[in-house]
């Protein structure tokens, strides 16, 4: 950990990205670089000319509860935007858990959960989205995945609950079920809070991903739905591959995404 004193020292660094005016914020899932402390992952960022992140807990912990609004800051400070944080589970109906979740949530003044209750669990944590005025969108996991396979079951469940419980579709998850992650999204509509994004050599093979723009994922339509309806959130690049060496993986994957969006003349 560093103090934000250093970060503020780089504050003057420019995010826009070459896309920036594009409707598509593209952002980055923190995840990607699990293997890299807070510093590494903000000059990462730095170099995609990107501000958008959502943070997983490996660099945002949860605990000490009390530091947690500082290490947020330190971000902040160092010119991010934090859109979201997770994937949180929330597999203990118990409201002392769920509640130390939004707690940490709404400390680090994050305005949406990527989610993953148990459907036993999802009722209880209704409650707790109301109270806190939190998104939660519910990150589907493929076929392995026994809660949430696909971004329509979690559709199914959600589509009768608040407004506020919605999706956040993975769209290489959503590929290896089967399920078109372009009609997925057109399906879910304006229960999508978030997208991560990733690309697979084989549609049904989670072992073959790729760089975004080597694989089957049809990019451009994905794009071009998320425009179409007027989506708001952002597409976080998750590169689950290559941990200890992910940047030039990532670098690749922006290019390719940036080429498409420039080429559809949004």
């Amino acid at each position: 950990m560093f103090a934000a004193s250093s970060l503020l020292s780089n504050s003057a660094f420019s995010f826009a990205a070459p896309s920036s005016a594009s409707p598509i914020r593209l952002g980055i899932a923190s995840y990607t670089f699990r293997k890299f402390d807070q510093q590494h992952l903000i000059e990462f960022m730095k170099e995609l000319k990107t501000p958008y992140l959502n943070l997983k807990d490996v660099h945002l912990p949860m605990t000490p509860a009390d530091q947690v609004a500082a290490r947020a800051a330190e971000y902040r400070a160092a010119g991010m935007t934090l859109t979201a944080a997770g994937t949180i589970y929330f597999d203990k109906d118990d409201d002392n858990d769920i509640r130390s979740k939004f707690e940490y949530v709404k400390a680090a003044g994050i305005p949406i959960i990527v989610g993953s209750p148990t459907r036993q669990v999802l009722p209880r944590v209704e409650k707790f989205v109301k109270e806190y005025d939190i998104k939660l969108a519910i990150h589907n996991h493929g076929t392995e995945d026994k809660q949430w396979p696909s971004p329509l079951d979690i559709l199914a469940v959600v589509k009768s609950m608040d407004q506020r419980i919605g999706c956040c579709i993975d769209v290489g998850h959503t590929m290896r079920t089967g399920t078109d992650p372009v009609e997925a999204i057109k399906k879910v509509g304006s229960r999508l809070y978030d997208v991560h994004m990733k690309d697979l050599a084989k549609s049904t093979v989670k072992e073959s991903q790729v760089e975004v723009g080597d694989g089957v994922m049809p990019v451009r339509g994905i794009f071009k739905a998320l425009i179409d309806m007027g989506y708001k959130g952002n597409v976080d690049l998750e590169y689950e591959i290559k941990e200890n060496d992910p940047l030039p993986g990532v670098i690749k994957s922006f290019a390719y995404m940036r080429g498409v969006l420039a080429g559809m003349n949004v």
